[in-house]
């Protein structure tokens, strides 16, 4: 009987008619017993899946076209089908479906691969083979196919997996075919697997075993041996010629990749999402709306015009792969993405390709280039010459090319890829010493003035140690003696004829402009917005609350800005030998910082909103502890402008807020190109405002970095394409292939969910608040003929929820209580929203369909009890059909519906500005 139809539109004809036919079926071949009338069977739908009780043959109908068939049941065993011993034409017609399924993996895979000798007689012979005499659900390839899945999917470790092979041997019948070891079971799909180069290096970093260095067992420049001295050698100078190598770099070809991308049809389908199906409607949504990308576009029209030609972005970051076992390992995986994807397709871990892994146990810090190397050398191939790929999704052959369209790194590691000096003065040369400028902002260096300033600087990279001199106690004696015979003038004035060294902002010639494009490149390195903020919102908090270890103020801050003439009235005073610092403007007092932790504390947010905000809050020692990255995105992004409400002066907390509306605005998954300079110009005022409040000391090369934001998302694109969060997360899984992996955190749940209010009384979390935005036609009276479409949200707490169920489809609805928009609601001056929870109205109207419903969740006012501050959930984009996981961070809509007023011309840095004047609760140091 054909089954086709279980896979059809269950409102389609095809699949009514199916289920009917299928019914029949189930009538003909089980006789009911007597006592049955009319007769029962199981129903086969998804949710009862062939489990008791049985039903007739109404119900069963009903859930089928409601709730689907189970698409796994294939055989009717459970109503009457039989299903005999497989004959040798059945054995046969398993054999030529996967036949099909073997041509497709043989050409996902790219004929080189199958090559090899005898892989593909064993592959053939592997999937005719049953796994066990009689067994037609599985062959020897597919069963192992499907554990290795399982032990991707899920972490298992190696030794586990041999001891499952072992006990699924003894279970299964005799005469099976199931690999015993891990090794064994490999090599089944050795051609399956990705080829990779182990490359031997040198431990102190000045080599690669390759090219003309293949066949040196020790390093021609530090004399390190290339591989690990054994136990017995006692010399330290002896070179061993043979064992294991001292140092590897695990390099996986990007070219067979690509290859194998093309060489799937929904891969490739995948790949010209730019030219078919792209939004164009002039806002940044995605990298292919950049100037930078234009400009590629521009300069070389070959590779432009062809839009199968990739462009990726490049991101390293250093991991622990042991966890907390060894907090001295550091492995330095190197990812790339493909910008030719979709939005939701670019950071999902199908598309992230790892494709180099530097071992530790040390960090290559600036000798990266030595073993970015190979991956260099094939970018270079794949732009300069390109190579033939075959198009699954057209069918036909074209010669494609690739590039490197930016980096994305933390602070650290983009010195360490750029040459830039990213520590000390030469980081940044600002004066923060409360001083007027009028001076123009200086322009950022283009690509080629980045390589002028570069291609002379000569170093010799690695990493040798310098063997310390022992110096005797007669040596530093004789070294006094000599010191004391000269006279202190002379030795004055040798010191003031001493030239200062002066040296330069860049460390080296970066690996990257090996490529012919790079210098072309307006942005080659991207700032991480993530760790941009992480700083930020540590130093804001560490600062008000005076947190040890992360404040901005002491008292040697203080005694500086004595020095530099600013803020006198804050200088430290001695009292009963203590140091007591007077309150700055941004010092909190205790009911201040009480005020701030009870608000956070009291907080429940959404399901997927973020972690357990309660968590973050000591009470006793009323500060914030163990913030983690998406913590201080939350807070920065809705939860501290909400938190400082009715504390600090009111020019400070505006400040603050206005910070965090900018970092908001600037996280968008769409900007207006139109409202980059208003955001660059806000970037420069709330940086001038920070400088009247906060010390100087606050102004890290982290917080000068809000200044480069904006003017990165007209050249490359939208913030959550260019940060560390989906690398982290994936690198969160590479740790999880070392041990058994962690449950992923809550904040990358993609998902809404919806509770009634009696359940969020018993929950930690809040997902009963809903919003819904009406719109209606408003006249200015009964002549008017240009109506206006005005929108009105409405805000309110589910109280039930409710299905109901039209045999056919089930729709469910929400039972609410509504606030009175009229006096329950306002917004106040810095665009909050603003609700009073007690304030209910229109009670006859309580339902609305869940589909309508927006979620919002309600925070107490800290400045007033009577009202709560309405925030939204998180924004989900695009759909995920295939289940892959999305490595992304959900959109965080904005706290305020307006930015506060901009900075009066009037206003000064003046000791009014600088000292708290309504409390006397200073700092002891």
């Amino acid at each position: 009987m054909d089954r086709s139809w279980m896979k059809a539109n269950r409102l389609s004809a095809e699949y009514k008619q199916g289920v009917m036919e299928f019914l029949q079926f189930a009538e003909k071949n089980i006789p009911p017993p007597e006592k049955e009338i009319p007769p029962l069977f199981l129903c086969p739908c998804v949710f009862c899946a062939n489990k008791e009780p049985k039903r007739n043959k109404k119900e069963i109908m009903n859930h089928l076209i409601c709730d689907w068939i189970c698409q796994t049941y294939t055989q009717w065993i459970r109503h009457g089908e039989v299903v005999a011993t497989p004959s040798v034409s059945q054995r046969e017609n398993v054999s030529v479906d996967m036949d099909d399924r073997l041509e497709d993996m043989m050409r996902d895979i790219g004929e080189d691969s199958f090559k090899r000798a005898h892989v593909y007689d064993t592959l053939c012979s592997d999937k005719d083979k049953p796994l066990y005499p009689g067994c037609t659900n599985f062959t020897r390839l597919s069963a192992v196919l499907k554990l290795f899945n399982l032990k991707a999917k899920n972490g298992w470790t190696d030794k586990s997996f041999i001891e499952l092979l072992e006990l699924l041997i003894q279970m299964l019948p005799e005469g099976n075919v199931m690999p015993n070891r891990h090794y064994e079971a490999k090599k089944i799909l050795c051609p399956m697997g990705l080829e990779y180069e182990k490359i031997h290096a040198c431990p102190n970093d000045y080599i690669l075993y390759r090219k003309e260095f293949v066949n040196y067992i020790q390093c021609p420049k530090c004399k390190a041996s290339r591989y690990k001295k054994k136990d017995g050698d006692s010399s330290d100078d002896e070179v061993t010629n043979k064992g294991s190598p001292a140092k590897v770099v695990w390099y996986l070809p990007i070219i067979p990749r690509f290859k194998r991308l093309f060489a799937n049809a929904n891969d490739a389908k995948n790949l010209r999402w730019l030219a078919e199906e792209r939004k164009c409607d002039g806002q940044i949504r995605h990298v292919a709306d950049s100037l930078q990308w234009k400009k590629i576009d521009s300069l070389f029209p070959n590779f432009g015009k062809e839009s199968r030609n990739l462009r990726l972005g490049l991101a390293t970051d250093g991991m622990n792969p042991f966890g907390n076992q060894s907090t001295n390992h550091s492995s330095w995986p190197v990812l790339l993405m493909i910008y030719n994807l979709s939005p939701w397709l670019c950071m999902k871990r199908k598309y992230i390709m790892l494709s180099m892994m530097i071992s530790g146990p040390k960090q290559p810090g600036n000798d990266i280039d030595v073993y970015l190397s190979p991956l260099i050398d094939d970018l270079k191939v794949l732009w300069e010459e390109g190579v033939d790929v075959l198009d699954a999704y057209f069918g036909e052959e074209f010669n494609m090319r690739a590039m490197l369209f930016c980096t994305i790194n933390d602070f650290p590691a983009y010195g360490n890829l750029s040459g830039y000096t990213v520590k000390g003065h030469l980081a940044l040369r600002k004066a923060f010493n409360g001083d007027q400028e009028n001076d123009v902002a200086p322009t950022p260096l283009t690509g080629e003035e980045v390589y002028d300033r570069q291609w002379d600087i000569n170093v010799v990279f690695g990493k040798c140690p310098k063997p310390k001199a022992k110096v005797t106690k007669a040596k530093r004696e004789s070294s006094k003696s000599q010191k004391a015979k000269v006279p202190k003038a002379k030795r004055e004035s040798s010191k003031s004829q001493k030239q200062p060294v002066v040296k330069n902002v860049w460390k080296k010639r970066s690996v990257f402009f090996d490529l012919p494009y790079w210098s072309s490149l307006d942005v080659r390195h991207c700032i991480d917005v993530m760790h941009v903020e992480k700083n930020v919102c540590d130093s804001v908090i560490g600062t008000l609350f005076n947190i040890k270890g992360k404040t901005k103020d002491s008292a040697n801050v203080r005694l500086d800005m004595d020095l530099m003439g600013i803020r006198q009235e804050l200088l430290p005073q001695k009292i009963n030998d203590k140091t007591y610092l007077p309150p700055a403007c941004h010092t909190l007092s205790k009911d201040e910082k009480t005020s701030f932790c009870e608000c956070l504390h009291s907080i429940k947010v959404p399901h997927g909103y973020s972690s357990n905000v309660k968590r973050l809050v000591s009470l006793e020692e009323l500060k914030l502890i163990g913030l983690k990255s998406h913590d201080c995105h939350v807070l920065m992004q809705q939860l501290l402008p909400v938190a400082i409400r009715g504390i600090l002066p009111d020019n400070v907390r505006k400040t603050i807020t206005r910070l965090c509306s900018f970092f908001n605005a600037i996280c968008c998954k769409a900007i207006d190109p139109l409202k980059l300079d208003e955001l660059e110009n806000e970037a420069a005022v709330i940086l001038c405002q920070l400088e009247m409040y906060f010390p100087p000391s606050f102004f890290d090369i982290m917080v000068h970095l809000i200044a480069h934001l904006a003017r990165e998302i007209r050249y490359c694109g939208p913030v959550y394409l260019r940060w560390m969060y989906p690398i982290e997360h994936y690198m969160k899984i590479l740790k999880g292939y070392t041990k058994n992996p962690h449950r992923p955190e809550a904040s990358i749940v993609e998902r809404t969910s919806f509770y009634t209010k009696s359940k969020d009384d018993h929950s930690t979390m809040q997902n009963s608040g809903v919003m819904i935005v009406a719109e209606s036609m408003h006249f200015s009276s009964s002549k008017d003929k240009n109506p206006v479409m005005a929108s009105t949200p409405y805000f309110g707490v589910i109280e039930e929820i409710w299905e109901v169920d039209y045999v056919m489809f089930k729709v469910p609805i929400f039972k609410c209580k509504w606030i009175d928009i009229n006096s329950g609601v306002r917004i106040d001056e810095f665009g909050f929203t603003l609700v009073d929870l007690c304030k209910l109205a229109y009670t006859d109207k309580p339902f609305i369909m869940a589909s309508q419903a927006k979620q919002v969740f309600y925070i107490k006012d800290p400045s007033t009890e009577r009202w709560s501050v309405v925030l939204q959930g998180k924004n989900v984009y695009g759909s995920d059909e295939s289940g892959d996981m999305i490595l992304d961070i959900s959109e965080i809509p904005p706290f305020s519906t307006n930015v506060p007023a901009d900075i009066e011309e009037n206003e000064e840095d003046d000791v009014h500005a600088a000292i708290r004047l309504d409390h006397e609760e200073g700092i002891w140091d």
